[in-house]
């Protein structure tokens, strides 16, 4: 068994980036304490959700912000900590004055900065605010010898492919930074859950979606869900948690998005089922093409 320890930071988060650096490193702290190994932080914690939280048109604090994940760089390299640190990246032809990319930095246990993750798929709101994803846009990282993946907010709850497309590049765990509070649209709560249910059970794998926490509105909980579809843990609502959790990256088989006969049996019927009973059509090519389990 492959155990990892997760930590989900469900925190508040501001347009001041020396407040949300403040929180970074107060769950930084936190998460070492915890014993975590990765840590993910909600999406663009260290700058503020812009149309929302932060203005639109605000400028890029490129300097400001470069500091920031330096920091957090070298903290995780001094305590042996991967993180995944929502945040936004400045444009390159205009890193001041341009749309910045809403994204995700990848931080390793030894404190290299392993790659950037782009938002793949924008909002109407968003796409005031931020640039499109370049095409050469990675999904998946090495983290402690496992391979994650990453998608943030509505990429990952709207657009399956999105975590399929890890999952296709061995990805045992999906973190899924998101900022789901800044409006009342409470009618998103049931939809948001059963997408991350839906997300993890449709790949056989973790899905860890982590939201940040600001009152009154709070459209998403923090959880983290199994290959099985089930809840394995959540944040309550609307409180500035640390969500900590071992998860088995064993489980995370992939059964469902490869279509793996006797894994999509054995997490649809565990023992309830023998494979004798099924035995006839794994020897059919339809079973192959997607006609051999109902």
């Amino acid at each position: 068994m492959t155990t990892l320890r997760i930590g989900l930071a469900q925190t508040p988060q501001s347009d001041n980036l020396k407040q949300n650096e403040s929180v970074i490193r107060e769950y930084l702290d936190r998460a070492v304490d915890a014993g975590v190994q990765i840590l993910c932080f909600p999406e663009v914690q260290t700058a503020g959700y812009r149309v929302d939280i932060t203005a639109a048109d605000a400028p890029v604090q490129v300097d400001e912000l470069q500091a920031i994940h330096a920091s957090v760089a070298e903290y995780c390299g001094n305590h042996s900590m991967a993180c995944i640190l929502g945040t936004e990246i400045p444009l390159e032809s205009d890193p001041c004055g341009g749309k910045p990319y809403n994204s995700a930095l990848v931080i390793s246990e030894v404190g290299q900065v392993l790659g950037v993750h782009h938002k793949s798929r924008l909002t109407p709101l968003d796409a005031v605010a931020y640039s499109s994803a370049p095409k050469d846009n990675p999904h998946v990282f090495e983290l402690f010898g496992v391979i994650v993946g990453v998608t943030i907010c509505f990429a990952g709850f709207r657009f399956a492919e999105t975590t399929e497309q890890c999952v296709r590049q061995g990805a045992k765990i999906v973190f899924h930074p998101q900022n789901n509070t800044t409006r009342p649209n409470d009618w998103k709560i049931p939809v948001h859950h059963s997408m991350q249910v839906t997300r993890a059970a449709e790949n056989t794998i973790w899905f860890a979606s982590c939201n940040c926490c600001l009152l009154p509105h709070q459209n998403c909980a923090t959880r983290i869900i199994a290959p099985d579809g089930q809840v394995h843990a959540e944040c309550p609502m609307k409180e500035p948690s640390l969500l900590v959790s071992d998860v088995d990256v064993d489980q995370a088989t992939g059964a469902m998005c490869n279509f793996d006969v006797d894994g999509c049996a054995q997490m649809l019927f565990a023992d309830t089922v023998k494979p004798e009973e099924y035995a006839s059509i794994k020897a059919d090519d339809r079973t192959s093409a997607g006609g051999g389990i109902r």
